[in-house]
């Protein structure tokens, strides 16, 4: 692939306000129930970043020698925490959560106080994965193999859920294919399972979470989508074409399920470290940041791949009650890098 010669950079500055009196008024309302800082805490932070300098910029192919300016992290990280228990007598069922972003998920919201369901094809992975969890987080987590394909086993596992737990709250539709494919030798078995697996899995659960347990309390639905085809992805085609119907499912699903105070989101995902797809797109992602011209990071604005939990903390968001206005949007995270729409440079295609 050619080079991609990229270069930005941008500033911004924040005055210190003359007075103080939005502040206080922030100080005035009540504490967050979705973190552990106080009202007058908040006020303080908000008050300290206001005066403060934030920079960020970033070069691409920059002379020899010439020094990176990277972040400068805003607030104390550990102050902006959830609080433990904010799912506290949930129940969340995910596919696809054995393994990869899916798991993380699971334990993200499992150490956020709620029961979980993993469904996957693969019992013993399963297995092996809740005991896992269960052991990191003190909840209980049901291991249930079945294939999102086949509505009947999808109805038998939602059914079990539902007979130890009493009911489902969350539904994380992670299930996915994927390979690498360029599209002139991409196969009809290819492209079909893909869409199976992706877009008529995320139907054919939602719809036995929703006869089964949803339609009688309401809940969440949280489809993983993906970043793929917002500019179009070499080799991802079905990928993207898969993801971009679940897209178009998740506000369908929205207006139609609204009136039982279901709320239907997206998540899409951008370049994760630490995952099979991303040790395969990008090369260099596994390694450490350099000057390199395939290093990926540097077309990212936030200059880092992103991690599991950042993609579990945005579930765990959408699940709170504190998110109970939002519905048939997909939160991008993915450190803005679908923004300056750089494509992948591949190392394998299998």
């Amino acid at each position: 692939m050619p080079a991609f010669d990229f270069s930005l950079r941008l500033h911004f500055e924040v005055e210190t306000p003359r007075t103080h009196k939005p502040l206080d008024k922030i100080a005035q309302a009540s504490d967050c129930s979705l973190c552990n800082v106080s009202a007058s805490s908040k006020a303080s932070c908000i008050f300290e970043l206001a005066t403060s300098k934030l920079a960020f910029s970033r070069t691409e192919s920059s002379p020899a020698g010439e020094e990176r300016r990277h972040r400068i992290p805003c607030g104390d990280q550990d102050q902006m925490s959830f609080k433990g228990d904010c799912l506290a007598g949930r129940v969340a069922f995910v596919t696809g959560g054995g393994s990869g972003i899916c798991k993380g998920i699971t334990r993200v919201l499992m150490a956020h106080g709620c029961d979980a369901v993993i469904m996957a094809r693969k019992k013993a992975r399963l297995v092996e994965a809740a005991q896992e969890l269960e052991s990191l987080t003190g909840r209980q987590c049901l291991p249930v193999a079945a294939d999102v394909r086949d509505p009947q086993a999808v109805d038998r596992a939602v059914d079990e859920a539902v007979e130890r737990f009493g009911k489902i709250d969350i539904l994380i539709n992670g299930a996915a294919g994927n390979f690498l494919c360029p599209l002139d030798k991409l196969s009809h078995k290819g492209f079909k399972a893909v869409m199976e697996i992706d877009t008529y899995g995320t139907f054919v659960v939602s719809s036995a979470a929703f006869r089964k347990s949803l339609q009688q309390h309401g809940g969440v639905i949280i489809n993983i989508s993906a970043t793929l085809h917002y500019s179009g992805t070499l080799l991802q085609a079905h990928a993207g074409a898969a993801k971009a119907a679940i897209d178009a499912l998740t506000k369908h699903m929205a207006v139609e399920w609204g009136p039982y105070n279901i709320r239907v989101c997206g998540i899409a995902p951008g370049p994760i470290e630490g995952t099979e797809g991303i040790s395969r797109l990008v090369p260099s992602s596994e390694g450490p940041s350099g000057d390199d011209d395939t290093d990926f990071r540097s077309f990212i604005p936030l200059q880092r791949l992103g991690t599991v939990d950042d993609i579990g903390h945005a579930a765990l968001f959408l699940s709170l009650p504190e998110a109970s206005y939002v519905t048939g949007t997909t939160l991008v995270v993915d450190g803005g890098q679908s923004l300056t729409s750089a494509n992948f440079t591949v190392s394998q295609l299998s």
